[in-house]
């Protein structure tokens, strides 16, 4: 039984149908409840099964709920993939009065994610399962700017994740970080500049995904990131000037 956050749309909805032709046995989250009921169908109409939850992963009462309906599920829970979060891009100049994007970036990005964990923990060290969390090459590079909100809030988590890995892992858990490059989702299209960008498909990524719940590797990375993890820590004083340079051209000096 495999339980995907983020499951109406990109990655999330691609997995299950990737997962649905082996004949999986799904539970999808999102927060809305008609796109999850169309993902539903889908998913019986390739031989898997699926049960909807739609719930406001930013709401801790509502994911303290969701978590003791997951608990009363026959059979358990094998597998969490942690994949619903929210992307922000915004200068500091035009944030100074927006505190709520980054505690609601916050909420969905580092917070739910760790309650969810916290509460399906039983569950998994039962089933000796797995938790795969969809994380971002950004929190292995030089941060840059404008992308403060989604930047911390997905270091927090990956931070935590990997601190919490050896843990689950004596306990008989496999945990498995997918760090991915821009994917063509709806979360990058408000983003004018990424569309001239290569990108990773949705369906692409759901294959790696699926390999990772076989192999029950730790992590994923795209074959070039050492080279650019590499890069960053040889020059990130020079990157980081040359950003600043970047920025004070663009106000005017």
């Amino acid at each position: 039984t495999a339980c995907i956050t983020g499951a109406s749309f990109g990655i999330g909805e691609s997995v299950a149908l990737e997962l649905a032709h082996a004949g999986a046995r799904l539970v999808l989250i999102a927060r809305t409840a008609d796109k999850l009921e169309k993902v539903q169908q889908q998913v019986r109409e390739r031989g898997g099964q699926a049960e909807i939850f739609a719930c406001d992963l930013t709401d801790p009462a509502a994911v303290q709920q969701l978590l003791q309906q997951l608990s009363e599920l026959p059979g358990g829970i094998d597998i969490l993939i942690s994949n619903a979060g929210k992307s922000i891009r915004r200068s500091l100049f035009d944030s100074v009065d927006r505190f709520h994007d980054f505690t609601r970036t916050a909420a969905l990005n580092y917070l739910a994610p760790v309650q969810l964990v916290l509460g399906l923990t039983p569950l998994l060290l039962s089933s000796g399962g797995q938790v795969i969390y969809v994380s971002a090459i950004n929190v292995l590079l030089i941060p840059p700017p404008k992308w403060s909100a989604y930047q911390a809030s997905k270091a927090a988590f990956d931070q935590w994740f990997r601190s919490i890995g050896p843990e689950l892992n004596s306990g008989g858990v496999a945990t498995t970080s997918i760090y991915l490059p821009l994917v063509r989702t709806r979360m990058i299209e408000p983003t004018a500049h990424y569309r001239r960008y290569p990108a990773m498909q949705p369906e692409q990524v759901a294959c790696v995904i699926c390999r990772a719940i076989v192999s029950r590797r730790r992590s994923y990375k795209p074959w070039w990131m050492p080279v650019a993890e590499v890069t960053c820590l040889l020059l990130r004083w020079p990157i980081e000037i040359l950003m600043t340079w970047i920025l004070r051209r663009g106000r005017g000096g």
